[in-house]
């Protein structure tokens, strides 16, 4: 057999590796970071042994990473388990505990081969979220006891009666390093410039508990810190003692919390993934009754080796995905750091204050209780449920709120309820599905059946006859409607008396709401009917047209009365959340938008931006006065300085057009004619006319090809003339050379409806740039400068 060489070895090495391994192993790196002091936080929170948290989050990366169906989702010890392991300890120890956690791992290993994963998700989503929301308000109050200085009792009740007490006797060393901790998980993802993007790569977690120890190390203050003990003595499961039924019903809560968040964060990982990455470059969807035998396979070796009962956890799944995670080597690798970190990096562990755990427990509890989902069980007329779950978890327990909520769930069910009856019928090629009754969580898995019968590519009429949809049911029909649409199939949604009905009209082109202009075009979009568009309503409206234009100033003031009243029927329920938000918390966009004020450029729909995105000024031509030109109009100077000092956008483009009327004027002007206005302004246009002029042979080129003529010539021109003006204004020089901005070209052609983007270091506007540029000089998980539909080019 023929010797290979070592050089030859080494040259083959990368063609060997797989194409996923650097992505998987970035990835991995970040969520270990992010995993590493919660997982240590969560072991204090329960009152297990600290090591318990890792060995926790090591076989949750390695044993559910590569058995479980949700190729990137990442498992560990969660905080929605944390109430529930804690008075498993108080009532039966640590070592049985563990054995309860193997038990309610075989379990779920049974409920996997029953192949129940699904009917999990028939669970409101009012009652998870009150359930979480609950177990958020447990973990935050009694932390708070060890942030002050003391020690947390054993319930809610107990914990609030005592907080005065605990008032009236803190202890400065451990409230000084909590509050350090917050104000560095709070401040860290908004740290400024260029070197806040540097070191916004460090997880927040991470960042917060090493400045508390580092701090306290250094300053030498006395005060609890993690105690790691050796490996020799680590407690291991034990026979279970106590009543039968109590450890029956604690093995069935630990399954049943334990499935449901794993399976609501494998779902969830789903949409994330299908909103980062579209259809393509995608892992399969998760197999739910896979993750179901992977999270019992992770809770039997965790449970042997003494370790905290595991959930999959979306912030951590959340961070994978971002980061840029391929395959589950990602979630494995991440388990195999925090196992060699616990073998070598004991000494290090040793030096953290139980005060900065503490500390971010809290903030993960108290992020548990979301607004966004009381705003949601609010408009879906479930609040009774949620509220009710949340004071059942406080009051009585995780089992006990959670089996309150059911049970208000039901209720409210049974009282809006008829029979829900969902057929499918296949009528010229077209599946049709009509669902009778009410749709709430009960009819869910029948929907998702009947949903999932239609093969993809086909046309699909969904017609719903009844007055309700609750949360569930809506959730349900518009995953599997953005799956048809992404998969090449057609949907129509169609409801009687009144029936709640997702918003197809934003999948349709020329269909969304936004697509209500004053003129012809509007004949293009779906919500007229072809009776408004011909026949006798056609010949109506062209009187109607010969009236109107005897009377301009009353056809003016009627579109308008009309889109307003457009507006605030079809469009203002789905933004007023946003707008409120937007409102509270004032603009921060991201770019400053310049083009022109041509009434066929509508910026929002070229870049798929939406309100609080862009900072847009319009002029006539896209025109950047010189600073102290002649004529100078401060206006645009003004709106400059504000988004650069003020808004401290990250990015200024400049948006030609073709078929420019100030460009068309330039070319035309007559020297010595009288000054108009708009003589004066279109001064600062010629610059831009003595570029075209000095560089005929070098003009400005689109996608390959040379200009049309020598107006779209102009067009080009202008554009790159005006971002030279831009490098002239001092607030634009200077974050230039700082570093923290970018300048874009951009061009767009209206009658191909196609955008261009002027390339790096020359006078080619390419289409292509789309495909192939990729934003630059951001952190993971920022938004990119293209996030709008303007792709990131450096000019």
């Amino acid at each position: 057999m023929k010797a290979t060489s070592p050089d030859r070895i080494a040259k083959d090495l990368p063609s060997r590796l797989p194409p996923d391994l650097p992505a998987d192993l970035s990835a991995s790196i970040a969520v270990f970071l992010i995993a590493l002091p919660l997982s240590l936080g969560i072991a204090l929170a329960t009152g297990a042994p600290l090591q318990a948290g890792l060995v926790a989050a090591a076989v949750g990366g390695i044993v559910a990473g590569r058995l479980g169906g949700a190729p990137l989702q990442v498992s560990g010890p969660a905080a929605g388990l944390t109430v529930v392991t804690a008075e498993l300890i108080q009532r039966y120890g640590w070592r049985t505990t563990c054995a309860i956690t193997v038990l309610a791992g075989f379990c779920q290993l049974g409920l996997a081969l029953l192949r129940t994963a699904r009917s999990a998700l028939m669970v409101s989503p009012a009652i998870v979220h009150g359930m979480l929301a609950g177990i958020g308000v447990t973990i935050a109050v009694a932390q708070l006891h060890i942030v002050l200085g003391g020690t947390p009792q054993s319930s809610v009740v107990a914990n609030v009666r005592g907080l005065p007490a605990q008032l009236a006797d803190l202890h400065p060393v451990a409230l000084g390093i909590s509050a350090l901790t917050m104000t560095v998980l709070l401040s860290w993802p908004r740290l400024p410039g260029r070197a806040g993007r540097m070191l916004r790569k460090v997880p927040a977690a991470l960042a917060a508990v090493a400045a508390a120890t580092a701090f306290a190390s250094l300053a030498g203050l006395s005060l609890p810190r993690v105690d790691l003990p050796s490996w020799r003595s680590h407690a291991l499961p034990e026979l279970p003692e106590g009543p039968v039924l109590g450890l029956i019903a604690a093995v069935l809560t630990i399954t049943l919390v334990g499935s449901v968040e794993s399976l609501l964060s494998s779902v969830a990982t789903d949409k994330l993934i299908a909103s980062e990455r579209g259809t393509d470059n995608r892992p399969p969807r998760a197999d739910l009754n896979r993750e179901l035998r992977g999270q019992g396979a992770a809770n039997i070796v965790s449970g042997a080796l003494g370790g905290l009962p595991i959930t999959g956890v979306a912030v951590r799944s959340v961070a994978n995905v971002k980061s840029g995670a391929a395959s589950r080597k990602s979630a494995m690798f991440h388990g195999l750091w925090v196992l060699l970190a616990a073998g070598l990096l004991a000494p290090v562990l040793d030096l953290i204050p139980l005060a900065a755990l503490a500390a971010l427990v809290m903030a993960v509890g108290v992020q548990m209780v979301s607004i966004t989902h009381l705003r949601s069980v609010t408009r879906h007329r479930e609040a009774l449920v949620y509220a009710t779950t949340i004071v059942g978890v406080v009051l009585g327990g995780v089992l006990e709120g959670v089996a309150i909520g059911i049970a208000v769930a039901v209720a409210l069910a049974l009282y809006r309820l008829t029979r829900t009856r969902i057929t499918v019928e296949v009528l010229d090629g077209v599946h049709r599905v009509w669902a009778h009754g009410q749709l709430t969580f009960l009819a869910v898995p029948r929907l998702s059946r009947v949903l999932n019968q239609i093969p993809h590519e086909a046309p699909a009429v969904v017609e719903l006859d009844g007055s309700f949809m609750d949360h569930a049911a809506y959730e349900t029909l518009q995953d599997w409607q953005d799956s048809h649409l992404a998969h090449g199939g057609s949907v129509e949604v169609t409801g009687r008396s009144g029936a709640r009905i997702p918003d197809t009209d934003r999948h349709e082109r020329g269909a969304h709401h936004c697509c209500r202009p004053w003129t012809p075009w509007q004949n293009h979009c779906a919500h007229r009917s072809a009776a408004d568009r011909t026949g006798p309503g056609a010949a109506a409206s062209a009187g109607a047209a010969e009236a109107a234009r005897a009377e301009p100033r009353r056809r003016g003031a009627g579109q308008l009365a009309s889109g307003i009243s457009a507006f605030q029927r079809d469009t203002a329920p789905h933004v007023r959340d946003e707008l409120a938000r937007l409102a509270r918390e004032g603009q921060r966009p991201s770019q400053l938008f310049l083009t022109c004020a041509d009434s066929r450029l509508v910026t929002s729909m070229i870049t798929a931006s939406g309100p609080g995105d862009l900072f847009t000024v319009r002029n006539v031509g896209n025109l950047v006065p010189l600073p102290g030109a002649e004529a100078t109009d401060d206006s645009v100077a003004a709106a400059i300085e504000y988004a650069v000092d003020v808004l401290k956008v990250d990015s200024i483009t400049v948006c030609g057009h073709s078929g420019c009327g100030a460009m068309q004027a330039l070319l035309s002007s007559t020297p010595g004619a009288p000054p108009t206005p708009l003589r004066r302004w279109l001064r600062h246009g010629l610059p831009s006319l003595e570029r075209m002029a000095s560089r005929h042979h070098a003009w400005a080129r689109i996608s390959g090809r040379l200009p049309a003529d020598a107006v779209e010539q102009l067009c080009l021109t202008n554009v790159v003339q005006q971002l030279e003006h831009l490098r002239a204004h001092e607030s634009v020089a200077r974050r230039l050379a700082e570093g923290t901005l970018e300048l874009h070209g951009m061009y767009f052609h209206v009658g191909e409806a196609q955008a261009y983007l002027l390339s790096e270091g020359e006078d080619f506007f390419d289409c292509r740039v789309f495909d192939s540029v990729r934003p630059t000089g951001r952190g993971p998980g920022e938004p990119s400068p293209a996030a709008h539909g303007v792709a990131s080019s450096r000019v």
